[in-house]
């Protein structure tokens, strides 16, 4: 049977992030790992040697694909694509937003919205 899997692309001045955000992510959540990597060998076209030809990870058990290339593109990664996390309880939200927000940019405080009584 098919199904979807979330496939994330690092270009512009995001390329060369790729394997740091799998990582973090990756450590941030249980049941979480990396499956495999491939990289762009010298020469191969769209990437420079060592830069993420392809991902597979889960997190939470989920898969996730993920790469990253040097080509011009119209867009760079962007925050409109998000990842819902469903959390037991208070505590689970608190220490996953710390954790994900920690050397980083909030763009939504963890807070009460209209859609929702704890997001961020």
């Amino acid at each position: 049977m098919q199904k979807t899997i979330t496939f994330l692309m690092f270009t512009g001045d995001k390329c060369g992030k790729t394997e740091e955000a799998i990582r973090f992510y990756t450590l941030a959540f249980n049941n979480s790992e990396i499956k495999s990597i491939t990289y762009f060998k010298a020469g191969e076209p769209g990437g420079k040697e060592g830069l993420i030809k392809h991902a597979l990870f889960t997190l939470l058990g989920q898969e996730y694909m993920a790469s990253e290339n040097t080509f011009e593109h119209g867009f760079s990664f962007t925050p409109s694509i998000s990842i819902f996390v469903n959390c037991e309880d208070e505590e689970e939200i608190n220490t996953l937003f710390n954790k994900l927000s920690e050397g980083g940019g909030v763009m939504m405080p963890l807070n009460d919205y209209s859609f929702s009584k704890k997001f961020g």
